[in-house]
């Protein structure tokens, strides 16, 4: 069906099946774990019908659903003749390594819950030999790093390279309110010169001309901005490089109205102007200026 995307994820337990829906997730895949097979056509039907709200599905389906895993290649076959298209992504890695993976998380294998990890591995492979036969894509996962792993995804199912562009939000905050509790690099811009001691200033934001100009005419804030911009730079390719998705750069001054907001604007021009996916947010605007 066209503008519809459906992917089978499947393959050996302790293989990776977890990173790859993390990295479809963020490739805008809806995604479930663990869909009995019998479900999968009516759950395709439904997403098919829901006016391209969801048009990209991930599934993933293997030994843990029991006896109810046997039916895949028929379930399959069936939507084949109803005119779904799908795609089937295995997942395998070598036998030195699932026994590794399986050590390190001292988990038990599904299919050897009480014996040894080796023979729970060999009854898989012979269980899932149709299904891998049947394969679209088979990614060996047992030399990939977390962050590979995820590139051959982008690879694979990414619409276009836009994806592989991690979105950068800047946001300002003041000290007094807390960090933000999910930004991934802090910077204190409480040692600028601040307009909150200027009169005609103190109830106007770091987004108003006047206390931009206020700001910026003092020459430690155009070395400071200087190195920042160079700092970030430096960094954010090498962020998008190591597969990160979402970079959170949180900017703070003592109330989280002036200072912090110039920057973080000043920040966000500079990212957006170099071809990021990049917003801003001021996250302590409104009930600051009802304080001041």
């Amino acid at each position: 069906m066209d503008n519809f995307r459906l992917v089978i994820v499947t393959g050996m337990s302790g293989a990776g099946k977890s990173q790859v829906v993390r990295a479809m997730e963020d490739l805008g895949y809806f995604c479930v774990d663990n869909l009995p097979p019998m479900l999968i056509p009516k759950f395709a039907e439904l997403c098919a019908q829901s006016g391209g709200k969801v048009s990209k599905i991930a599934l993933v389906v293997d030994i843990r659903g029991g006896e109810f895993f046997d039916t895949l290649i028929q379930v399959l076959e069936d939507m084949e003749k109803q005119g779904y298209l799908y795609e089937i992504l295995f997942l395998e890695a070598a036998d030195a390594t699932l026994i590794r993976r399986y050590k390190e998380t001292r988990r038990r294998h599904p299919m050897a819950p009480h014996g040894r990890i080796s023979e729970g591995i060999m009854r898989e492979r012979d269980r899932l030999e149709h299904i891998r036969g049947r394969a679209t894509h088979i990614i060996d996962t047992s030399g990939l790093s977390t962050t590979e792993l995820k590139g051959k995804i982008i690879a694979l199912f990414a619409e276009d390279r836009e994806h592989e562009r991690m979105t950068i939000t800047v946001v300002s905050f003041g000290f007094k309110y807390g960090i933000p509790l999910d930004a991934d690099m802090v910077l204190d811009v409480r040692f600028l010169p601040n307009p909150f001691y200027v009169e005609s200033l103190r109830r106007h934001s770091g987004k108003e001309p006047q206390v931009g100009d206020y700001i910026w005419k003092w020459p430690v804030t155009q070395q400071f901005m200087e190195k920042l911009s160079g700092l970030v730079d430096f960094l954010v390719p090498h962020y998008v490089k190591e597969g990160k998705s979402q970079l959170i750069i949180a900017i703070g001054c003592t109330g989280g109205l002036h200072r912090s907001v110039f920057v973080a604007e000043k920040i966000h021009e500079s990212l957006k102007g170099k071809g990021y996916k990049t917003n801003v947010e001021h996250r302590d605007i409104k009930h600051n200026i009802t304080e001041v």
